[in-house]
């Protein structure tokens, strides 16, 4: 099992920055892919970012140029850096770490609202 725990949301003012963090622990191995989801009201869950255990690295469009996804191994870390908020950036924020087998882990999400 691992366990994945998320911080960092808050209330931010649109063109604002938070950045989210997700610390695993449990057993940490053959993890292929880190990311993160967020599920706005009435919307289904979409990826946000993904990193692989190679480095390389996915966003979804609407994210782009704004958000950056980073890891610190040493800490089991993963970190989601977001710039320029936008009002429709509020969202239920979510960790998943995939490991090789196909199984997902999920954290229980922060909540990320941008709003003045």
């Amino acid at each position: 099992q691992v366990q994945l725990v998320e911080s960092g949301g808050g209330l931010v003012q649109p063109g604002g920055s938070l950045r989210l963090s997700c610390a695993a622990s449990g057993s940490i191995f053959s993890i292929i892919s880190m990311g993160w989801y967020r599920q706005a009201p009435g919307k289904e869950r979409e990826l946000v970012a993904a990193i692989t255990s190679g480095g390389s690295t996915n966003y979804a469009d609407s994210v782009k140029g704004r958000f950056t996804i980073s890891r610190d191994n040493a800490e089991n870390t993963i970190y989601l850096q977001m710039n320029s908020l936008k009002p429709e950036d509020t969202a239920v924020y979510y960790c998943n770490w995939e490991r090789l087998e196909g199984i997902h882990y999920w954290g229980k999400g922060t909540l990320v609202t941008v709003s003045s």
